[in-house]
């Protein structure tokens, strides 16, 4: 099974080539109007692929981790003044092209429902630091207690659930709400694709818009409050509704159930709209267990935003280059999803089971390794090392997760949240029930 496996690039510069080649890059900075210096100590394309580098790797400056991938000795004031010059354009547009799907139907099938690609949306933010230039260019969120202690970078992305790999990003430096992100790259779907959203989402001005063309599906759960007309009732407990946005409308069905785990405790009630129209072909209590698909989106922002970065805001200066760095960690998360994929392959789990830390930490040593010891192995010596670092990776499998639920509590809670008095976890298998549905 070893020999068999596709090995990823080893060292990191000739993997970023692989996601983006250095031409891509060269005539996208033309487009963009970034003028090219003569001679640059560094170019634009190493100092954007050392920056890539720079937010995975482990401790150091930029100047020490672009010294490391080219071998040019700058100080970091020089490169701040270079990241100036590089527009938010140059990273969007990189993303656009490097953020594809990579599932496989025959090798992940947990990513896929009835051969359609599923797919999650969200967004978060990111705190950047109280420099001088960000008071002056951002303003910061006002909440019951006054103003955030910092200004944030706003970000949508749109996630391959079944390997957490990033399909498409919006970011935003300016208060933009996630609505307003959203909205830029959901067109970005692919086709023959479920998409999983969470309430935010489930108003019929964003629903009606979605794209349909393609097998482009969603699956999304609504406010219990929501109006729409009904049609018909299905056997399976789903129903036919007319969804309205204005003069425009659309057909979803509509799925009212109810989530308790192990038969005990307080349930929830769930209600979805779906443009899975055929209620044979996808069952009602099929879908409804579906939807618990969509945490893996909240999982893909822990190990984004906490398991690749070693502090809790941006270490960038300036709105400019705190959104540059943002894309970065989406970029540099993309390149390594691949290892996850490959070492998932050769331990054949599934890639969830494949931890993103622990494939991090063990990339991290193996670039340095490779790096230092580039001229005294060969190619077939560099693809054993990685051989060898998969299976590393690989037998460092997560252990299946267990069926166990927390309450939804705080100990110190705020607005109507409960207060959490003892941390009493329900187990056993999570009952789906389909409920009713009125007009």
């Amino acid at each position: 099974m070893r020999n068999k496996t596709v090995v990823p690039a080893a060292t990191f510069k000739a993997l970023f080539q692989e996601l983006l080649t250095w031409s891509f890059i060269y005539a996208l900075l033309r487009r963009c109007g970034v003028r090219r210096r003569r001679p640059p100590v560094v170019t634009a394309v190493e100092l954007i692929q050392s920056l890539v580098f720079h937010v995975v790797a482990e401790a150091g400056t930029l100047a020490q981790h672009v010294k490391q991938l080219s071998g040019k000795v700058v100080t970091n004031g020089a490169l701040a003044q270079r990241r100036a010059l590089l527009p938010i354009a140059v990273f969007e547009q990189m993303m656009g092209a490097a953020l594809k799907p990579k599932a496989d139907p025959h090798q992940h099938p947990e990513a896929f429902y009835h051969g359609l690609r599923l797919c999650g949306v969200d967004g978060s933010r990111f705190s950047v630091t109280n420099t001088p230039q960000v008071k002056r260019q951002m303003r910061k969120a006002r909440t019951r207690r006054g103003r955030a202690a910092f200004p944030k970078v706003g970000v949508a992305v749109m996630v391959e659930l079944g390997l957490h790999n990033p399909l498409a990003a919006a970011l935003g430096a300016q208060g933009e709400s996630e609505m307003v992100l959203a909205k830029r790259m959901l067109g970005a779907q692919p086709a023959r694709s479920l998409l999983l959203s969470d309430r935010y989402y489930g108003v019929g001005e964003v629903l009606v818009g979605l794209p349909a063309a393609e097998e482009r599906h969603f699956l999304v759960r609504v406010r219990i409050n929501l109006q729409r007309r009904l049609l018909e009732a299905y056997p399976d407990g789903s129903a036919l509704v007319e969804i309205r946005a204005g003069k425009k409308t659309r057909l979803v069905r509509e799925i009212v159930g109810r989530v308790q785990r192990g038969g005990r405790g307080a349930g929830t009630t769930v209600r979805l709209w779906t443009s899975l129209l055929d209620w044979r072909r996808h069952p009602a209590s099929e879908l409804l267990a579906l939807y618990a698909r969509r945490w893996e989106q909240e999982v893909f922002y822990k190990e984004l935003k906490v398991d690749t970065r070693s502090t809790p805001y941006l270490q960038s200066h300036t709105p400019l280059t705190a959104m540059q760095e943002v894309a970065a960690l989406i970029l540099a998360y993309a390149v390594l999803v691949g290892y996850r994929v490959e070492a998932g392959s050769v331990g054949q789990v599934g890639v969830l089971r494949i931890s993103f830390l622990k494939t991090l930490q063990a990339v991290q040593g193996l670039w340095r390794f490779l790096e230092v010891s580039a001229d005294l192995l060969n190619p077939e010596q560099v693809r054993l090392v990685v051989r060898r670092t998969l299976r590393q990776i690989a037998d460092m499998a997560i252990p299946k997760r267990r069926q166990r639920s927390c309450p939804r509590a705080l100990r110190q809670p705020v607005s109507s949240w409960p207060r959490l008095r003892k941390n009493t976890p329900r187990t056993g298998a999570i009952d789906y029930t389909v409920g009713e549905i009125y007009a």
